[in-house]
């Protein structure tokens, strides 16, 4: 999907609204399980202290009843609300606040004395209290046997009535969630908002244009790394096409001069009937030999850079040794071997880097080519030494360059293509190894590294 600069996402579809939403269900959850046991918390803690009370100030007046005697009730500021109760509901005695109406109808039983409730009534007045059965031995003494009840309570506090407690955590819930979700939306618009700047430049980079780079975010965070690989990677492509547009540039040029030549010469068999015509056919064949050479050698360099690499483990002394052989002819080649000097690559190709190396060396040399394979450390090298002028140190590099040919070169092969020591550092880049040219005390010393198969 294409997204232009300055367009909005849907929210279906925006990181943002996923994760605020995330957040704010996650946090709706949270905020319900925290309120219900605060509630519930809120709610045990406040009974339990009243009911404690309760039942203290009930257990006194219970413990003040002697013989003939029952004490007036005293009432405190938390249980105000005093009634003793005979058997057949009557107050028999009660506080100023109490009412001569029982506060309940409930009778604890002998097994268990006290039980702590809440009653409401009609007129939604709530009174959470403790009923105390009088003990059986006070009982007798006092009433011959007859069962009396204390009833100690208080109102119900305002927090406790009907669901004010539950909506008052409610609605501090739903602003601390609501908090969450607005901070969320906040933080993740300022964290995403280095990622938006990133692909608004991203979609203005064209083939075009490849010099422009993202905004990069200063730190060591995950944002500021992907803007700095994305800006590498950006500096690696803008560097490849202005490598193939070069290298476009100079195969046109290379191929242009023989194509007109060619051109020129079957225009002119076709022109003039006194022209032999296979005599210009024949003087044509050189310049579409030295056409096929350089697509060759072109090919050579795509399927270099596109097929997939067949590996297998080459013996490099054995290679050094066949080649020379094979160069028979020309100045003679003095080779020196080490054994089991074996890397992992491709033999044929590494078999073409061996034959132009010695190529050159040949075409450049004097009286003698020196090539040697050894082991250097965790590395195998192919050093190919001539006696001749050698190269400049300034032209030490330039002569990696597709097509570029020193004068000296243009000289000795003029129908060279100037693509071999091009081809042979593309294939020692492509086996992990590197090719230079190193200081020499006579001519040129070509230096190929490879890595060494230990295995």
């Amino acid at each position: 999907m294409n997204i232009r600069p300055g367009t909005f996402l849907p929210l279906s579809h925006s990181i943002r609204a996923r994760v605020t939403l995330t957040v704010a269900a996650v946090s709706v959850i949270v905020a319900a399980v925290i309120g219900a046991g605060l509630c519930l918390l809120i709610r045990h803690r406040v009974e339990s202290e009243i009911f404690i009370e309760t039942r203290r100030v009930a257990t006194e007046w219970i413990g003040l009843m002697r013989r003939g005697q029952v004490p007036a009730p005293k009432p405190t500021a938390r249980a105000p609300l005093l009634q003793l109760v005979d058997s057949r509901g009557r107050v028999t005695l009660a506080g100023p606040m109490a009412g001569d109406r029982p506060m309940t109808t409930v009778r604890p039983p002998e097994g268990n004395r006290f039980r702590d409730l809440t009653v409401c009534s009609e007129k939604e007045r709530c009174v959470m209290l403790t009923a105390a059965r009088v003990p059986s031995l006070q009982s007798w003494e006092l009433w011959r046997g007859e069962p009396h009840f204390v009833y100690v309570g208080t109102d119900q506090p305002p927090a406790l009535r009907g669901r004010r407690l539950e909506l008052l955590v409610a609605a501090g819930g739903v602003l601390l969630a609501g908090l969450w979700t607005w901070t969320t939306w906040r933080a993740t618009g300022r964290i995403l908002r280095p990622i938006d700047a990133i692909r608004q430049r991203m979609s203005e980079i064209n083939a075009n244009d490849l010099s422009l780079r993202v905004p990069q975010p200063s730190g060591q965070d995950e944002i500021a790394q992907l803007a700095r690989a994305a800006n590498q990677t950006l500096g690696r492509l803008e560097a490849a096409v202005i490598r193939q547009r070069e290298f476009a540039a100079i195969v046109s040029h290379e191929l242009k001069s023989p194509l007109t030549g060619l051109r020129t010469k079957l225009e002119e068999a076709l022109l003039y009937p006194e022209v032999d015509a296979r005599r210009a056919i024949a003087c044509s064949l050189p310049t579409a030999d030295r056409m096929q050479q350089i697509i060759d050698e072109l090919l050579a360099f795509a399927r270099l850079r596109n097929a997939p690499r067949l590996s297998e483990p080459v013996d490099l002394g054995a290679l050094v040794r066949a080649e020379t052989a094979a160069r028979a002819r020309g100045v003679p080649v003095r080779a020196r071997t080490e054994p089991e000097v074996r890397v992992l690559g491709n033999r044929v190709q590494l078999a073409s880097v061996v034959t132009n190396l010695l190529v050159n060396a040949q075409r450049h040399a004097v009286g003698q080519v020196d090539v040697s394979a050894e082991r250097d450390g965790s590395h195998a090298l192919l050093v190919v030494t001539d006696d001749g002028d050698g190269v400049a140190k300034e032209d030490r590099e330039r002569i990696f360059e597709p097509f570029t040919r020193l004068e000296a070169g243009h000289r000795l092969d003029p129908e060279g293509s100037g693509l071999g020591l091009a081809l042979c550092r593309a294939i020692a880049k492509a086996h992990d190894g590197s090719l230079r040219v190193e200081d020499s005390p006579r001519g040129a010393r070509f230096v190929l590294r490879l890595p060494l198969l230990t295995r």
